[in-house]
């Protein structure tokens, strides 16, 4: 990280698609399964095996009345070739499950990256609010400064008493603890960044101000659309369907158990003897021997082993069935949940920034009364406090719209699209 740069969410985001390991545990995942593909493919092609052998063979031979030595070298080459040639689709049925546990595979990575990305946006907002609260809190204490300024002025000129002086002081530290606590609630949060970037958490990373980001106030989208929109592009969901064929692909699998297979076993081979017996001369021969099988099984009975294995992959099916509909549903309630608090924030902005600016309007009012002795030191340290309670709504209520837009991205899953939806 660059401490001097000031590093945008986009720039965050991508950095943490680098880094964060969740996104090498994923990645390694698919491709573990993608070879588990290539490996239910390679049952449509024949194994083919090459052998070479050697052995000597020494040997005491009777003939008549006497023991004659025999040996015997033996050099040969072997080829062994194996292909199924059909089993009713067992083979199909397995590479079509791998095949959907691939594609389940992938999805689950860009569930991942969903996820990821969500973590990222959600500690960036969280950090724009603690600094944004670290900025009202420095206000607020600036203005009980200058409240307790102007009391002691007024103590010091005979218009004002030693209690209010006593108050506005206290005023000026209680600003000055909550200063602390929103600091320490700033380091938490940009402990939590840097985390969820794949760093360690005491990186020092410099992010765009609150100020400078737009801040909407509708979204052009409708709930129903983007549940629909949820519904067709969520990765989990996706996942779901996917475990669907592959439960299908176990059935079709099961059910060829019940057919015979026919195999084909070919194994030329490339022979070379050389023989010596005890008074005679070195004998040799060559020749390609070998030959051809066709191997037709099929199981008569197997203690029901082939009608479990069906019942399983069948309910398993259903439970694939099952878990679609649940997440189905599930999406469905998360993108309406994400809808109508994005509409609150939404509204809780507007109201937020009235408020500011009445506490602010209030606050300059009572302190001018006050400096010209028509308002007493409560009204002022009232509107104090009231004006730094608006300042911090302020700030989480902008934080909160950019929080819940995000949130929707989430759940509809546009954050994973090449071309997502912008609301």
């Amino acid at each position: 990280m660059d401490p001097a740069k000031t590093y945008s969410l986009a720039e965050l985001v991508d950095l943490a698609e680098s880094h964060n390991p969740q996104t090498r545990l994923a990645w390694e995942r698919a491709r573990s399964q993608a070879a588990a593909l290539g490996i239910a493919r390679s049952e449509l092609y024949p194994t083919l095996v090459a052998v070479a052998l050697s052995s000597t063979a020494r040997q005491q031979i009777l003939f008549n009345s006497r023991f004659y030595r025999q040996t015997i070298q033996d050099f040969g080459v072997e080829v062994q070739l194996d292909y199924t040639i059909f089993d009713f689709g067992a083979r199909s049925g397995r590479i079509n499950a791998a095949k959907a546990e691939t594609l389940a595979a992938n999805l689950a990575f860009n569930d991942v990256h969903r996820n990821i990305i969500y973590l990222v946006q959600r500690a960036y907002y969280q950090l724009l609010n603690a600094v944004g609260q670290e900025d009202a809190a420095r206000a607020d204490l600036a203005n009980a400064q200058a409240v307790q300024q102007a009391a002691e002025d007024r103590l010091n000129n005979g218009l004002a008493t030693l209690p209010d002086v006593l108050e506005a002081r206290s005023a000026t530290a209680q600003s000055e603890y909550e200063l602390q606590a929103v600091l320490g609630a700033e380091e938490v949060a940009r402990g939590d960044l840097a985390t969820s970037l794949g760093l360690p958490p005491a990186t020092a990373i410099r992010v765009q101000a609150l100020n400078d980001l737009v801040i909407p106030d509708s979204i052009g989208d409708t709930v129903d659309a983007a549940i629909d929109r949820a519904l067709a592009q969520r990765p989990d969901l996706l996942q779901r369907v996917a475990e669907i064929r592959s439960a299908n692909a176990r059935i079709k699998e099961a059910t060829a158990a019940y057919y015979p297979s026919l195999q084909v076993k070919a194994a030329p081979t490339g022979e070379a003897l050389f023989g010596l017996q005890q008074t005679f001369p070195w004998a040799y021969t060559a020749d390609l021997d070998g030959g051809i099988a066709f191997d037709l099984s099929w199981t008569i009975f197997d203690g029901g082993a082939r009608r479990n294995n069906l019942a399983q992959a069948k309910a398993e099916e259903h439970a694939a069935e099952a878990q679609a509909n649940n997440t189905r549903d599930q999406i469905a309630n998360e993108v309406w949940a994400a809808y109508s608090n994005l509409n609150t924030s939404f509204r809780q902005h507007q109201s937020a920034q009235a408020l500011l600016e009445a506490s602010s309007k209030s606050y300059e009012a009572a302190l001018e009364s006050y400096n010209y002795g028509l308002r007493n030191l409560l009204d002022v340290t009232a509107a104090q406090r009231t004006l730094a309670q608006a300042r911090s709504a302020d700030i989480l209520a902008r934080t909160q719209v950019l929080t819940a837009l995000v949130n929707l991205a989430f759940r509809t899953g546009d954050s994973v699209q090449a071309k997502p939806t912008v609301p």
